[in-house]
């Protein structure tokens, strides 16, 4: 895991305490891709995350919630692309 995808790791555990945390890395997928910098930089990431925090919300209700833990994360020179998927337990 490199130091982004810790950063995604940690801020996520802080702010919504989830049951499942999975963080793949998508970056050599996009290698000539728009966003992609040209090296191994972390930039193109899938999160899938079950948290109670997430029950009764909409689809983007929760990808609001993780948008706002991951804050200045989300940036083109950070994290340009984020596939989220987000689920309440027993989803």
């Amino acid at each position: 895991m490199g130091p982004i995808a810790r950063q995604i790791d940690e801020r996520l555990r802080a702010a919504l305490a989830p049951d499942v945390l999975e963080i793949l890395d998508d970056s050599a997928k996009h290698r000539g891709h728009a966003g992609h910098r040209g090296d191994d930089a972390e930039s193109h990431f899938t999160v899938r995350i079950v948290a109670a925090a997430f029950a009764g919300e909409s689809r983007v209700a929760r990808q609001r919630r993780v948008y706002s833990a991951l804050g200045e994360l989300i940036a083109p020179d950070r994290i340009h692309a984020l596939a989220i998927q987000a689920k309440a337990p027993g989803e």
